[in-house]
């Protein structure tokens, strides 16, 4: 069983190559750590400061991912309408489109002078770019296809017996979905919200460009590690062990669940 198991000489080099290549520089990051300063620079007004907003922003976000990312994934996996291809498309598309350019797709739709943005502001006041709810919408915009896709695998790898025997004794299709459905793909939803959250957490070009860099009110984790980079390295470092840990923390402990939905 060993010898079946054991890989060729050349993949096992190339695989080390490539275990190398992603976990030297965090090991260089964890040497740069200054272990004795931590607890100063953890309490300083801008780590604070970017740390309770960067909650609350990725917590905001996924719930909205949650109340509009669950819907669009039972509507793909369950739906039949013409296009569900390219609506497909539209929904997955910010895991690939440059952070940036989806905070510039958002600035000419929401910003002041936006498609929705300049009514918006005319009719409520309510003005998103440069606010913590321009926050929550850029990063809400970029992680809510984690839950989506999550979601969506789950519910096509489930078989419908369950479901045709609820149908059969009688419920209607929204107790169904609400009491045998979303049940059993409940630890999918979880896995995926969770990597919504930390991709909302770690979120940096939709966010500077959607809702710009102010301390104290849109400058979360990652922008405070790219101002501490030109003026405190050492806070810059510990602002990126935070997310490295939480980062890490989340694969770990998702990696069954995360695998095991596609």
């Amino acid at each position: 069983m060993s010898a079946r198991r054991r890989l060729p000489l050349a993949v096992s080099a190339l695989a080390a190559v490539g275990l190398l290549f992603v976990a030297v520089p965090i090991v260089a990051l964890l040497i740069r750590v200054p272990w004795s300063d931590l607890g100063s620079l953890f309490g300083s007004n801008v780590v604070t400061d970017a740390l309770r907003l960067s909650l609350i922003a990725s917590v905001l976000a996924t719930l909205t991912a949650a109340l509009l990312g669950i819907p669009l994934a039972i509507a793909l996996a369950r739906g039949t309408f013409r296009g569900k291809s390219i609506v497909r498309g539209f929904v997955l598309l910010p895991l690939v489109l440059p952070p940036v350019v989806g905070g510039a797709a958002l600035l000419f739709a929401l910003g002041r002078r936006g498609v929705i943005g300049e009514p918006l502001e005319s009719l409520t006041g309510v003005v998103l770019p440069f606010s913590l709810w321009g926050v929550v919408v850029a990063v809400t915009f970029v992680a809510m296809p984690f839950v989506v896709i999550t979601t969506e695998a789950a519910l096509r790898g489930l078989g419908g017996r369950h479901e045709a025997a609820a149908a059969t004794l009688g419920a209607s299709r929204s107790t169904v979905l609400r009491r045998v459905t979303l049940p059993m793909i409940a630890p999918s939803i979880l896995a995926g919200l969770v990597l919504t959250w930390a991709r909302a957490l770690g979120e940096f070009g939709a966010t500077i460009t959607f809702a710009g860099n102010l301390g104290g009110r849109t400058q979360t984790l990652p922008l405070a590690v790219f101002v501490a980079l030109e003026q405190d390295r050492d806070a810059a470092v510990a602002i990126s062990l935070v997310m490295v840990i939480i980062s890490l923390a989340v694969l770990i402990g998702l990696r069954d669940r995360w695998w095991g939905s596609w």
